[in-house]
């Protein structure tokens, strides 16, 4: 199979480019940090195509996919694994600009690179799209999540849409949605930087890990031709679910 990977210098990305090559596969590895892709390529050798990608820019993804060598163009699965969040201020005191990265990272990013790639699936009749970049966050609301969570709702009823259109065409569509994860850098660029804060969010706890996430990732992609997997969600067994939060007066 090829793969092309979002996000791939970090992260999910990172683990589940890994994952595919080392099960012999081949994967093309987008992001915008090339210098990271290069070391990883340098590590994983020709069944990694380096390629610098910003999802933000339309012009970008036409660009990098377009000049595709012809072999690696037919594309089997695509994972639309970049996406970030920042902050976790209340609406009210948020900031604009995080609110705009993350519309055009989450949501708008995922959308250009999906209508990108999905008519040569379509024309091949095969093809898998993990929609990696979803959360627990989608259906889980909590606070200082606003815009962060209402992004990922968006990519599960994106997903769920894709799947009433794509029926009968043997292209699949999966929302791959982890709830708390460990060991990369999400919680260290919501919080800005600050590693202590992000440290304390895993404190005392066993998370997911990168490796977990990409795990499923390729079992979803290597299932049966005629098997979809519409969402999934994922836990530790740390977490769970609680009470709804409720204001009393005093």
């Amino acid at each position: 199979m090829i793969v092309l990977i979002t996000g791939a210098s970090a992260g999910f990305g990172e683990a589940m480019a890994r994952k595919f090559v080392a099960n012999g596969h081949r994967v093309i590895a987008a992001a915008r940090r090339t210098e990271r892709l290069a070391r990883l390529h340098g590590e994983l050798g020709e069944r990694l195509l380096p390629v610098t990608m910003d999802v933000t820019d339309r012009a970008s993804v036409d660009g990098a996919l377009a000049q595709l060598p012809a072999d690696w163009k037919p594309i089997d699965v695509l994972v639309n694994n970049a996406g970030l969040a920042l902050g976790t201020a209340p609406a009210q005191s948020s900031s604009l600009d995080e609110w705009d990265t993350m519309i055009d990272t989450n949501t708008k990013g995922l959308v250009t690179v999906t209508r990108t790639v999905l008519p040569e699936m379509l024309a091949r009749n095969s093809g898998v799209i993990i929609n990696n970049i979803g959360s627990m966050a989608g259906n889980t609301p909590y606070p200082g999540g606003n815009v962060y969570g209402a992004t990922k709702a968006f990519v599960e009823q994106f997903t769920r849409n894709l799947r009433a259109d794509l029926v009968g065409t043997g292209v699949r569509a999966t929302n791959l949605a982890p709830g708390l994860c460990g060991g990369t850098e999400f919680s260290n660029v919501r919080f800005r930087g600050d590693d202590d804060a992000a440290a304390k969010v895993y404190a005392g706890t066993h998370p997911l890990t990168a490796a977990d996430i990409a795990a499923t990732a390729y079992w979803i992609a290597t299932l049966p031709a005629h098997v979809n997997v519409n969402h999934i969600e994922l836990m530790p067994t740390c977490q769970g679910y609680g009470p709804l939060n409720i204001k009393r007066e005093s």
